[in-house]
């Protein structure tokens, strides 16, 4: 952490060498495609080395504040007009998703078995964790895709985390 925040290229290398398989994990499982992934991913580390300073141990872990800044990259891609544009242009062969393709090439990228633990949920719980963190729905975005309240989605995605939290425990 000295390293990177003295903005030493040998911390860079660690920090490369160390988590890229992890985000690179998470983006591929966000956005489902190798070629954009591999663009995220260097965006995502050209933000954690500008944005390093940012980073408070007091509000989490190095890891958590690294996956969010990957997740929240990979998202917001989806979502920009460049990227819906290019969607709408592409040949409908190079648009089509080959999912065992993606999760055989990625099942090594999978951080600290977290695909096992999520698993470990009850179905309803995995489907709403899916749709707000891979996906980038928002909770009402998730209350009108699944037809129920908004109040039971934030009662249930908070019970959601709470148990995955509990879970994650004995990862540490």
């Amino acid at each position: 952490m000295v390293l990177l925040k003295e903005k030493n290229e040998i911390g860079f290398h660690h920090l490369y060498d160390n988590y890229s398989g992890a985000l690179y994990g998470v983006i591929a499982r966000i956005v489902q495609s190798k070629e954009y992934t591999e663009e995220i991913i260097q965006d995502v580390f050209v933000k954690i080395w500008n944005s390093v300073h940012q980073y408070d141990s007091q509000k989490g872990r190095f890891y958590t504040w690294m996956i969010n800044i990957a997740r929240n990259t990979a998202i917001d891609y989806l979502k920009s007009k460049g990227f819906q544009n290019e969607l709408k242009n592409q040949p409908i062969p190079d648009f089509v998703y080959n999912s065992t393709s993606l999760s055989e090439s990625n099942n090594n990228s999978d951080f600290i078995g977290f695909n096992s633990v999520l698993e470990s949920l009850d179905s309803d719980k995995q489907e709403l964790i899916n749709m707000a963190y891979y996906k980038g729905y928002t909770q009402n975005e998730i209350s009108e895709q699944l037809k129920i309240p908004l109040g039971t989605v934030k009662t249930k995605m908070r019970n959601a985390l709470m148990k995955l939290k509990d879970l994650l425990k004995d990862y540490q």
